[in-house]
């Protein structure tokens, strides 16, 4: 049977759509969270990037980025290390590789590195 390039462009994008807005209400996730098929390869859209950038950013121990605001929303991922991610409106979210947190716009946060800790922020 064959399937057309129209009809796999919107099953990637409804596959897609799907997997982002389940982790619109999460404050943290892991990215094994977003792969549960049984498939050799798997992609799933993670955010959607308003800004076009990606920046890697490192806390060391006993460190911490100082409260500051973004003015568009972002994704901070946790590529090693352990750190804490708390804004405020009261989250909270103790970050371990892989996982990672969606920062809304215009909401002061801040991050402590609880151990030496490489992240990816993504806007």
């Amino acid at each position: 049977m064959k399937i057309s390039k129209n009809v796999i462009a919107i099953l990637l994008v409804a596959t897609s759509t799907i997997a982002f807005s389940q982790t619109q209400n999460k404050s943290k996730m892991n990215l094994k969270e977003l792969h549960t098929e049984a498939k050799g390869v798997q992609t799933n859209m993670l955010f959607p990037a308003t800004d076009g950038k990606v920046i890697s950013l490192q806390i060391l121990k006993d460190n911490t980025l100082e409260e500051h605001v973004t003015k568009v929303s972002a994704l901070l991922v946790c590529v090693s290390g352990t750190a804490v991610y708390e804004d405020e409106k009261g989250t909270k979210a103790v970050l371990f590789s892989g996982d990672f947190v969606k920062i809304e716009p215009n909401v002061k946060h801040w991050v402590k590195g609880i151990e030496n800790t490489n992240l990816l922020l993504i806007k």
